[in-house]
């Protein structure tokens, strides 16, 4: 017997007209299992197409006594517009997972599972599955499981050829090592780890800058930078769960607080973690800034005091730690020391420097 749907798929639907293709949508869900599959163990049941994703997670294996589950949802903003342009969607995923498994490490949390969220004016099979291949090899690098999402067809929202893309993480996180800040103290250091260009926040600016006030194309090779604005900007927004799983098995009580520097800068995210008795002090000669932030500063005018609000400026990621152990930790997990703990109001000072100077008498 010929199911409805059969009958259905044999010729064109009125939602397919209308522009909504069910038929192609199934199709193209149907190949997914295939790329989402190695990213799953045995916490894992079912599989790829259920109404909700089924994970049976074993804490007494991951040596948990009270477990708490930490959750986070994100997208990766207009960096989208790089991925639209170049026609290139492979790494765009591999962006969304590890930043969202970056925002609950700084919880002291580990990533448990992950969901996507992909809708579109069509359902492109070349573009799915390499938005789906990108999230999932994230997910497998990382030991999170990709055990679900939704993808849409929304003809009349979105132009032809574009997309939006978000994500959902569950990750866990023992009680009694959880991060809220409430370790640090005056005297503590703070430790950056660089960061590998623009992640996945200020893209809006530095489209503007580079794209309209400098009238370079993707193609271009500004003075300073080693490679194309193409592959600059569609680098992989690094993921900084091994630094986490190193200092952790230094132990337990060697990381007092840390801070995923996304958008906001390091003037905005650092006061997430401090308490209101102290302030961060920065040394912004500590570390070099790379290329494209000094390109986009001085092509767009952009004050560098709002660069430090806007952009990473080189650092991902801050460790806050004891100013007894911070040398050695530092050199064991490749870090910078870029700072202090002072006595304050839960604000970030950026400390005078040659670099910082440098970059306001460049506007001038």
């Amino acid at each position: 017997m010929t199911s409805a749907a059969q009958l259905l798929n044999k010729k064109q639907s009125s939602y397919a007209k209308a522009g909504v293709d069910v038929a192609l949508g199934n199709r193209l869900k149907s190949g997914i299992g295939a790329l989402v599959r190695p990213t799953h163990g045995k916490e894992v049941l079912g599989g790829i197409g259920g109404f909700g994703g089924l994970f049976r997670p074993d804490f007494r294996g991951r040596k948990i006594k009270d477990p708490v589950l930490v959750s986070s949802a994100d997208g990766v903003g207009t960096k989208l517009k790089i991925a639209f342009a170049t026609n290139r969607h492979d790494t765009i995923g591999a962006d969304l997972v590890n930043h969202c498994i970056n925002d609950i490490a700084v919880t002291g949390a580990r990533p448990l599972f992950f969901l996507d969220y992909i809708a579109a004016e069509k359902l492109e099979p070349k573009m799915l599955r390499q938005i789906i291949s990108g999230l999932a090899k994230a997910c497998k690098s990382s030991g999170c499981a990709l055990i679900g999402g939704e993808t849409a067809q929304m003809p009349g929202l979105y132009h032809p050829g574009e997309y939006d893309l978000a994500g959902t993480i569950v990750g866990v996180a023992d009680r009694k090592q959880l991060l809220d800040g409430s370790r640090v103290k005056v005297g503590d250091v703070l430790i950056g780890f660089v960061s590998n260009g623009l992640h996945t926040n200020g893209y809006t600016l530095a489209r503007q800058v580079l794209f309209e006030k400098m009238k370079l194309k993707l193609s271009s090779k500004p003075k300073g930078l080693s490679t194309t604005l193409e592959k600059e900007l569609l680098k992989i927004h690094r993921c900084y769960l091994p630094e986490f799983e190193k200092i952790s098995k230094l132990g337990t009580t060697k990381l007092h607080a840390a801070a995923h520097i996304t958008g906001g800068g390091l003037i905005d995210n650092l006061p997430r973690i401090l308490p209101k008795n102290c302030d961060a002090l920065i040394d912004t000669e500590s570390w070099k800034i790379p290329a494209i932030f000094q390109i986009i500063c001085q092509g767009g005018h952009v004050d560098p005091l709002e660069m430090y609000r806007v952009f990473n400026m080189g650092i991902g990621m801050v460790f806050v730690v004891s100013a007894k152990e911070a040398p050695v930790i530092a050199q064991k997990l490749r870090g910078k020391i870029i700072g202090t703990i002072i006595k304050g109001s839960g604000e970030v000072q950026l400390a005078p420097s040659e670099q910082l100077l440098r970059l306001r008498s460049s506007l001038s």
